[in-house]
């Protein structure tokens, strides 16, 4: 029986190990960039309209007057 448990830990360990490669091996999903990069260019441009507000009043969060 000790010769048994001996034999099936590394057999275990290879079927694993199988599994675990042909996991790790897959073909990823493609991730679509278009999308990605639309979003980006609206990120940018929010970005463009939040601190052209900001420049065209002062440009920044002080609000001590200048002298």
């Amino acid at each position: 029986m000790g010769a048994l448990a001996w034999l099936g830990i590394p057999v275990a360990a290879g079927v694993i190990a199988v599994l675990w490669a042909s996991w790790a091996a897959r073909p990823r999903r493609a991730v679509g960039d278009g999308a990605s990069l639309a979003e980006h260019q609206r990120f940018l441009a929010a970005m463009e309209r939040s601190t052209a507000g900001q420049r065209a009043d002062g440009g920044g969060t002080d609000s001590s007057p200048s002298s």
